[in-house]
């Protein structure tokens, strides 16, 4: 396979990128090059997350990089978050779940909501891929209603808290020095650090998975978990509120990150027509070829246009949870057909791990109903346009 340097861009929208903007790409695209793509079909096919590019991902400045300086973060803004997370799922989508929840799901809401003792020992280790974090929300009966969590915590004594409970499809939970665990209290919805090692914690890595093979899926069980309040508990947010915040950073992240996987498939669908000859011509040369690639490349660049005013909204704070919806949507949904589309261009090769395109459309299997599925993302833009919510 040849090596690509540049992303598809049909409408010049790196015109409106600084310079910053464009070397955080070119950066994230050389380590994807030359660290990522050159072991990722193995790690893929093992069925293992490939732990030797977490420090260096910490020593590019790829975990929480929208966050402060000040905690050894990269300070990008939201434009050069979405790039960086385009050129990792270009790589595959267990890279840039990995850096998402790492930065989106668990530096993130310590920086938001955290106390500053819990800042300063968190952060600059989580940014360096010292310490590895993960996202405790979703619930074995309970996915798209996160309202109706079992999980509980209890206050125990002074200072306090006993958890129990179990949480489930948990990426990066097996490798996790730290999980931010979300649990119903009697004072509302609230957040907990839940440090790798405490008695009656244990995280056991979900296997046999055909979707996100190079990344870590996992439990959460909670027994009795004791927990001291001002180390665990995080003293800025009450309620859903906390953890669905989160959750738009992620999303926000995924809406770019898609856009990659299917670049990645576009691209490797466009090279193969032009030299692959069929009838003594290259299959580029068919219509209905022709006719595939030119919907592919639209439908990314419709993508590509979509998440570069999203960032512009993200970075004026005017965004809102509906049009990040959107957006996720949207671009998760047409990255799958790209590689779809890609797959039959490909034809029987399309199969075989020589060529990214069935990994990246298994990957986008799951990232079509994670992080809120598709159906849900639509009944919150249905929601938003006729103000009846229409989820029960």
């Amino acid at each position: 396979m040849p090596v690509f340097t540049e992303l598809t861009d049909y409408m010049n929208f790196q015109d409106y990128l600084s310079e910053e903007e464009k070397l955080v790409r070119q950066t994230a695209r050389q380590f994807v090059n030359e660290q990522v793509l050159p072991i990722i079909e193995k790690h893929a096919q093992e069925m293992s997350f490939p732990r030797q590019l977490i420090k260096p991902m910490g020593e590019l400045g790829f975990l929480g990089a929208s966050l402060p300086e000040k905690y050894g973060c990269a300070g990008l803004d939201a434009l050069a978050y979405g790039l960086l997370m385009y050129e990792l799922e270009r790589g595959d989508s267990g890279i840039r779940s990995f850096a998402s929840v790492q930065g989106a799901l668990v530096m993130w809401p310590i920086y938001s909501y955290g106390s500053e003792a819990q800042k300063e020992h968190w952060l600059p280790r989580l940014a360096r891929g010292e310490a590895i974090g993960c996202f405790g929300l979703t619930e074995p009966d309970f996915g798209s209603n996160p309202g109706g969590m079992r999980t509980r915590a209890v206050r125990e004594g002074q200072g306090k808290w006993r958890l129990n409970g179990t949480k489930m499809w948990i990426t990066n939970g097996s490798i996790a020095d730290v999980a931010l665990v979300w649990a119903k209290t009697d004072e509302g919805v609230r957040g907990f650090l839940v440090e790798k090692g405490t008695p009656g914690f244990s995280a056991p890595e979900m296997k046999g998975k055909w979707s996100l093979r190079a990344s870590v899926t996992s439990e959460l069980v909670l027994e009795d978990v004791l927990l001291d309040e001002e180390e665990s508990l995080l003293p800025g947010v009450t309620g859903l509120k906390g953890p669905l915040s989160c959750l738009n950073q992620a999303r926000y992240g995924i809406a770019w990150g898609a856009l990659g996987a299917a670049d990645a498939c576009y691209e490797c669908a466009l090279d193969y027509a032009k030299t692959r000859i069929q009838f003594d011509k290259p299959i580029a040369s068919f219509q209905l070829q022709q006719q595939k690639l030119a919907r592919m490349v639209t439908e990314l660049t419709k993508g590509q246009l979509l998440a570069l005013q999203l960032a512009r909204l993200k970075d004026k704070k005017k965004v809102t949870p509906a049009q990040i919806s959107m957006a996720k949507m949207n671009n998760v949904h047409v990255a799958l057909e790209i590689c779809r589309s890609a797959r039959t261009i490909l034809a029987a090769n399309g199969i075989l791990g020589e060529y990214p395109v069935m990994r990246h459309m298994a990957n986008l299997e799951s990232v079509y109903t994670y992080e809120g599925t598709h159906d849900i993302h639509t009944l919150i833009i249905g929601q938003e346009v006729t103000g009846i919510a229409a989820f029960s």
